[in-house]
């Protein structure tokens, strides 16, 4: 199948691909159907893009590239929904937010996506945690003196 997105481009894939968010992603809530593509030439974002509608893309990345000590746990409720068995099963990504000055550029680490990749199932968690912030700076601003 083809997905000829607004602004990343034609991107080819099989349904084998698509990963299903059953309640959607906040504000986004009437698209269930995603697929993950790189950035070209970029080992750290990826694009999280509806096949639903080619003009929403989300640039994502590790949470663990930013903030290595980043942790919480899952509840029970979610690992049902998303029928994990095993923890290797489970990838985390955060969708970050591009700003022409790199300086405010930011992920969102209090609400980061859980991706069951076995299952081809993910869930956006809204995370009880004041320590992480929804726009953690992904650059520190550099010291001049």
């Amino acid at each position: 199948m083809r997905l000829n997105t607004k602004y990343h481009g034609v991107h080819e894939y099989e349904e084998k691909d698509v990963f299903t968010f059953k309640k959607g992603i906040p504000s986004f809530e009437n698209l269930t159907k995603f697929i993950i593509f790189p950035v070209e030439e970029n080992e750290i974002f990826s694009v999280l893009h509806s096949i639903e509608d080619n003009e929403v893309g989300f640039i994502i990345m590790s949470p663990f590239d930013v903030l290595e000590s980043y942790e919480f746990k899952l509840d029970d409720e979610l690992i049902k929904r998303l029928n994990i068995q095993k923890a290797e099963d489970v990838v985390t990504i955060s969708i970050v937010t591009l700003n022409s000055k790199v300086e405010h550029i930011t992920t969102n680490l209090r609400a980061p996506i859980i991706i069951n990749i076995k299952e081809k199932l993910g869930e956006q968690i809204i995370l009880n945690n004041e320590k992480y912030m929804i726009k953690h700076p992904l650059f520190k601003e550099d010291v001049q003196c």
